[in-house]
């Protein structure tokens, strides 16, 4: 009987140890692209300009581009809340609104306000947010759901869904009548407001469309929705016939990726090294939470090695999550080594994620360049095929460079030893950040 018993006390040891494993070995996994070739038999990958590059970003990131976008860049909160405002109280029909950083505050109370208002006119809103990342309390809410806007709350912490915990929905979605959307790193939370280039005014890059890529904004909130209500939405409130808006006769080709976490390579990960891989002459990147994996470094240095201007944009001192910034900052090295500049943005913290790949290819949303939007989060980026767009994010990326500060690896090297412990003991963790 003793034998028994202490046989079942070890089989249920190792039944609970071998969990553990599992969950600890998921919690930290990553990516596994570590080059991308012609073929096996080697050879560069497509560069951006071969026609067969777009194609290959369509088939590999599952994102269809197609014609007839209006884009609108907006840097900073100034241009983004105004315009943004104003399209929200003007709907006619429809809102959604999928964001995951919510805090209290003045822009939280006038976006309730106009919420509130458009549905006692009878307009259909609904509003998901993240468990996680939104602060929001119940007297925030309970207005909207009295004047009858649609609410959910994504992923909400519970004993029985911790598989989920670290899988966020870090999308951003605005579409206004099904016609109008918007993406990029916004949130509901007053630092957003201002210029972008003063204290406690975050930069952050956002753009405002129309066109065809809208329906597929649409289509993420609506994925989310569904697994948070347990309802897909296919109707004509949110999918109107002849929902391209205005932008029939604009030339901009453009889609929208949805980026989901999944076990093995993602459509993030893809993504970003389609664009690294495919630049031959200018690769430009401003991402606030710069942590990249040894493949990707790897693959920022290849590009340097072979010619590219590669350029890379993130946050100072002034960030918001001080780790992040020193894992990142542990593998600077690696990267100046082989040619990569990389600048500081001085004024106030940088919070936009933008890609723009030899004058033609561009790429803005929430996606930051780290494990936790390669692997974990949803994520919403807007891919666009078009020199004017791609010249617009260029002059843009220039002008943020006239404020930032430039890492020369002779002065990065002779930083003092409690720096690079502190970086050091934070990259230990950068898979999770």
């Amino acid at each position: 009987m003793q034998i028994l018993v202490y046989a079942g006390f070890t089989l249920l040891g190792i039944t609970l140890a071998a969990l553990l494993l599992i969950g600890v070995l998921d919690v930290v996994r990553g990516t596994p692209v570590r080059r991308a070739l012609a073929d096996e038999q080697g050879g560069d990958s497509v560069a951006v300009r071969h026609p067969f590059f777009r194609e290959a970003m369509e088939l590999l990131t599952r994102t269809r581009l197609r014609p007839a976008h209006d884009v609108e860049i907006f840097m900073n909160g100034d241009e983004t809340y105004s315009r943004l405002f104003a399209d929200l109280r003007a709907a006619k029909s429809s809102i959604t609104m999928q964001l995951y950083y919510c805090n209290k505050g003045r822009m939280a109370d006038t976006v309730r306000e106009i919420l509130v208002e458009r549905a006692r006119a009878g307009v259909e809103v609904y509003f998901l947010y993240d468990s996680f990342g939104t602060s929001l309390k119940k007297d925030f809410f309970d207005p909207l759901k009295a004047a009858g806007v649609r609410l959910g709350r994504f992923r909400p912490f519970s004993l029985l869904s911790m598989q989920k915990a670290q899988h966020r929905a870090h999308i951003r979605v605005v579409v206004i009548d099904g016609t109008i959307g918007y993406t990029g790193g916004f949130g509901i939370d007053d630092k957003w407001y201002g210029d972008g280039r003063s204290a406690e005014q975050w930069r952050d890059t956002n753009v405002r469309f129309i066109g065809p890529a809208v329906r597929q904004l649409q289509a993420t909130f609506t994925v989310c929705w569904a697994e948070t209500t347990g309802h897909l939405l296919t109707g004509p409130l949110l999918f109107p016939e002849g929902g391209d808006g205005d932008a029939a006769d604009a030339p901009i080709l453009a889609g929208l990726l949805h980026a989901s976490p999944t076990i093995g390579s993602t459509s993030a990960e893809r993504l970003f090294v389609l664009m690294i891989t495919g630049a031959r002459k200018r690769l430009y990147i401003s991402n606030s939470y710069f942590v990249p994996d040894a493949a990707f470094r790897n693959l920022l240095c290849a590009a340097a090695k072979r010619g590219v201007d590669v350029r890379i944009l993130t946050v100072s001192k002034n960030t918001d999550v001080k780790s992040t910034w020193y894992a990142g900052r542990a593998r600077y090295d690696h990267l100046l080594s082989a040619g990569v500049q990389i600048y500081e943005y001085q004024p106030v913290m940088m919070h936009a994620k933008t890609i723009v790949v030899d004058g033609l290819w561009s790429s803005v949303g929430s996606m930051n360049a780290d494990n936790r939007s390669m692997s974990f989060n949803e994520e919403s980026n807007m891919v666009i095929l078009d020199e004017d767009v791609a010249s617009r994010f260029e002059k843009l990326f220039s002008e943020d460079i006239k404020y930032s500060k430039e890492i020369e690896l002779a002065e990065f090297r002779k930083r003092g030893m409690r720096e690079r412990l502190v970086e050091r003991v934070c990259h230990l963790v950068w898979r999770v950040l």
